[in-house]
Parts: structure tokens; C-alpha cells; sequence
């Protein structure tokens, strides 16, 4: 006697809708743990400079001076840089704007630890959030450089945390095929990728010397 099995196939997806599904995609551990480590680099940082900004805001109300720790010198002076107008552009502190950015980031690579998986919309909308994180430091870099001649320390480990993780996630996107790019772009950034954070912020410290040079341990 023969038994005649009937599948149900309404809740699987017949080959067009498969080939046509987004595919998502998760990080290695590696990936994850350096957006982890990235992101809590730039929250320590904007956590640090924002409380110096309200003690120094305390100070002012007080009729007092407070002067931020990593204010060694008139070139290496935090006080000088989270007091300029370009240390609130948006109409509050920049920093408050990282606590929010680089929480996502960690709370992003916390996921991957987790095996999370997400679409190809959902790694361009963080690539290009890191883009914009990139383009504002490089701004703010000019303006420290130039116009409020004065670096902070802090700033600076949250400049680096940023580019790191821009150039990551692009290399990221670029290997998975959600950016366009050639072969041996790919091939490139399969092996290599550390070069370019490396190769960028060689530039920015070379700057940074031609600028002040000895001044900066004077």
C-alpha cells in the first residue's frame, strides 16, 4: 500500500523568492571585537570629555577655573579645544553626539559576538554612518590644527577609534559585494585592510608634527 506525502510548501520559499531575498550577513569574531574595542575607545572618550565640559561649565557658573587633565601645555590643551565654538557645531557638545554614535557601534559588534546577522541596506546605512563620522572629525582635525591650534588628547583617541572602524566597515562592504569594486580591490582588502587606518592616521600624525613638532612636549 502506498502512503502519498503531501508537503506544504506555503511557508518556504520557492526558487525565485530564495534567489531573490536579501541576503544577510554576519561578522567573523575578529570584525566584531574590533568594532567592540573601537566603540568603547570613542565612548571613553566622549564620556571623559563630556564631564570635563560640565566642570568646566561648574567652574564658570562658580566663578572658579577648572583645568581638564590632559591639558599639559598651550598646544596639548583639551580646555582650549572643548571650549571653542567647533566643540558644540550642532548646538550641544559634540562629544554627547559620540555617546550615542559609539554606543551603536558596540552594541553593533555585540551582535556579531552573538551570531547576528543583518541585509545589505542595514551595512551600508553603518558604513555610511562611519563615513559621516569621518568627514566630521576630518573637519574638526583642520580646525584643531588651524584655526583653535590647540590638540586634545581625547579628541585624538576618538579620531583614531573612527577612522579604524570607517575603513573596517567599508573593507567589509567591499568584500561582500554590497559595494562595488574589482578583484584585486577585494583581494587587497582581504589581506591588507589594516593598511589603510594605519596609512591615514600616519598622515594626520605627520601633520600634527609639522605643525607644532617639539612644541607638542614643551
Amino acid at each position: 500500500m502506498s502512503k502519498t506525502t503531501v508537503k506544504d510548501v506555503s511557508t518556504e520559499p520557492g526558487p525565485e523568492r530564495a534567489a531573490d531575498a536579501p541576503r544577510a550577513v554576519g561578522g567573523s569574531r575578529a570584525f566584531a571585537l574590533l568594532l567592540v574595542i573601537t566603540g568603547a575607545a570613542g565612548l571613553l572618550a566622549a564620556w571623559v570629555i563630556t564631564i570635563d565640559k560640565f566642570k568646566i561649565l561648574e567652574a564658570k557658573v562658580a566663578g572658579t577655573t577648572f583645568t581638564p587633565g590632559c591639558s599639559v601645555n598651550p598646544v596639548v590643551s583639551c580646555g582650549s579645544v572643548m571650549e571653542s565654538k567647533q566643540a558644540a557645531v550642532f548646538g550641544f557638545p559634540n562629544p554627547m553626539l559620540g555617546l550615542v554614535c559609539y554606543g551603536i557601534v558596540i552594541c553593533l559588534g555585540m551582535s556579531l559576538l552573538a551570531h547576528a546577522r543583518f541585509p545589505r541596506w542595514y551595512w551600508l546605512t553603518f558604513n555610511f554612518g562611519t563615513l559621516f563620522g569621518v568627514a566630521f572629525v576630518t573637519w574638526l582635525q583642520f580646525e584643531s590644527l588651524y584655526r583653535i591650534n590647540a590638540l586634545c588628547l581625547w579628541c585624538s583617541l576618538a579620531w583614531v577609534a573612527t577612522i579604524t572602524m570607517f575603513w573596517y566597515a567599508t573593507s567589509f562592504n567591499v568584500r561582500n559585494g554590497f559595494l562595488p569594486a574589482p578583484r584585486p580591490l577585494k583581494n587587497f582588502l582581504g589581506e591588507f585592510t589594516w593598511v589603510l587606518p594605519v596609512t591615514h592616521c600616519g598622515v594626520i600624525a605627520m601633520l600634527i608634527l609639522t605643525r607644532w613638532g617639539s612644541q607638542l612636549w614643551a
